[in-house]
């Protein structure tokens, strides 16, 4: 059998150098998403970082490229973790326990469940400053939502004071982070659920129910109240109003009348006869109105109450000046 010809050693060249460059090609050239910042390294010592985009580096591993995640939100859990993230995501919160129990200042125990949002900022410190820098970031917000939380009494915990312990233990994080310089910035630390341990949750929800029912008692009960007092002191101030709108018509009143018989013992004064004349005219036109039937008898007739025919109700008439009957 004849032996195959070999390839001449030009074209061995030829090939092995093709190879050479490709592979220098592609350990040159990197891409970086629009998310991503870039940091390299040439043998072990940091020379730039780099933004999204295309770039080069020098090839064969002389420069290495570490890809961290800039421009997105990370995201921790505590006494939780997300399974499956959807439109209605599922949990799992078995064997968490220990990182949500925690004891209150009033020697309370609360099962507290919390997220922790942060970015980096640095790349190059977030990679090489720390050994393990997402483990850094869990134990220095678990350590101070403990301690928050145990300067603080069950019911704020519960309740009252979540926006105030979500923005002292941000605070304190960050500036804990920044002195081990981290390279990382916390964004938002929000308590999911906050609650009693399971053991108590029942009992606890029972007073917090008898508790509501006092309160909604208690606001009838100031409601009714409010609404008897508002109506009494709007009829006292009725009757006040009234009371004063009487005594300043009595005083008007009684004040026109001085006026009145002041002018009157004046012109009375001038003419008594003629006054006293007008006077009781003025009583007549008055008075005669109201007396009903009215007979008028000459003082000189003497005999004439059997010719009466006095109906019932007819009055006689008031004498008249001189005697008249």
């Amino acid at each position: 059998m004849a032996d195959l010809p070999k390839p001449p050693l030009a074209a061995l060249r030829w090939i092995l150098l093709g190879l050479l460059l490709l592979f220098a090609a592609l350990t040159t050239y990197f891409q970086l998403a629009p998310y991503e910042q870039g940091v390299v390294l040439r043998f072990g010592r940091h020379v730039r970082t780099v933004g999204a985009g295309p770039h080069l580096k020098l090839p064969f591993g002389i420069e290495r490229v570490y890809r961290v995640e800039t421009e997105k939100q990370h995201k921790l859990e505590f006494g939780f973790r997300t399974k499956e993230a959807a439109q209605r995501s599922t949990y799992e919160k078995e064997g968490f326990g220990d990182e949500s129990s925690m004891l209150t200042g009033d020697l309370n125990i609360a099962d507290v469940e919390w997220v922790v949002q942060y970015r980096i900022d640095d790349p190059y410190k977030f990679l090489f400053e720390l050994r393990d820098p997402v483990e850094t970031i869990r134990v220095v917000a678990e350590a101070e939502m403990r301690g928050v939380v145990g300067d603080m009494g069950f019911n704020e915990v519960i309740k009252s004071k979540r926006a105030e312990i979500e923005e002292l233990v941000r605070n304190r994080m960050n500036e804990i982070l920044a002195t081990y310089q981290a390279g990382v910035d916390i964004k938002i630390v929000q308590l999911q659920d906050v609650h009693p341990p399971a053991a108590v949750k029942d009992s606890f929800e029972e007073v917090n129910r008898a508790l509501q029912e006092m309160e909604r008692s208690v606001n009838e009960a100031l409601q009714e109240r409010n609404k008897v007092l508002f109506r009494v002191e709007g009829e006292a101030k009725q009757r006040v109003a009234e009371a004063e709108g009487t005594k300043i018509e009595r005083i008007n009143r009684a004040e026109g009348d001085g006026k009145r018989f002041a002018l009157q013992l004046a012109e009375y004064r001038k003419a008594p006869a003629v006054t006293r004349q007008r006077l009781y005219l003025e009583a007549m036109q008055e008075v005669l109105p109201k007396a009903g039937r009215i007979i008028v008898i000459d003082e000189q007739v003497k005999g004439m109450l059997p010719l009466l025919n006095l109906q019932d109700g007819a009055k006689a008439a008031p004498p008249p000046p001189g005697g008249g009957q």
